[in-house]
């Protein structure tokens, strides 16, 4: 496994191109096809988001770029990652979404534990949350080594796929407003 070193930075719309590629190459999306950005628009729309995420809270999902050339050139986008807040402030969001190239180096583990510190710094109130889909073993294993637990377990609301299975892991029991905003 190669020691990934990485740069994080609040998104900005110069970010567009690369986060742009990176929401739409379907091998990012292996585990849920239907999320795959379809159009620059689509990737626009969302990055606005991410950038609005900070500028209200302070805190929200980061560029997370090569720092130097050990597994890709410097500056080339790795994917992005953090915390944003989610149903109105109620809990943190965790993602991280990274490049093919980015995966299978413990990067998302490191990427996750930046991302809680960083929620809990900003607010230790609202609980960290992570929903994923049942078959993303990757991912559970990411939730599970940044220290969440599981929460729920059910069907995925929304989800073109009728046998979808929803996890929801959280770094506390959530309350049942968290947990209604999560869940059908």
């Amino acid at each position: 496994m190669t020691e990934v070193a990485y740069t994080l930075s609040r998104p900005t719309l110069d970010d567009l191109p690369d986060y742009a590629r990176l929401h739409g190459d379907p091998a990012v999306w292996a585990h849920f096809p239907s999320g795959r950005h379809t159009s620059v628009e689509q990737s626009r729309e969302s990055l606005a988001r991410d950038i609005a995420d900070w500028d209200g809270a302070g805190l929200g999902f980061w560029i997370v770029r090569a720092a130097d050339d050990a597994l890709v050139p410097a500056g080339e986008l790795l994917g992005v990652a953090g915390c944003r807040p989610a149903h109105d402030g109620l809990f943190w969001n965790l993602y991280y979404r990274l490049s093919p190239k980015a995966q299978g180096h413990g990067l998302a583990r490191r990427l996750g534990h930046e991302a809680v510190a960083a929620a809990n710094a900003a607010a230790a109130e609202r609980p960290v949350v992570a929903y994923l889909l049942e078959h993303n073993h990757a991912s559970r294993r990411t939730a599970e080594r940044v220290g969440l637990t599981l929460q729920w377990r059910g069907p995925d609301a929304g989800n073109p796929d009728p046998d979808a299975v929803r996890l929801v892991f959280a770094d506390r029991p959530l309350s049942p407003e968290a947990l209604g905003a999560l869940t059908p």
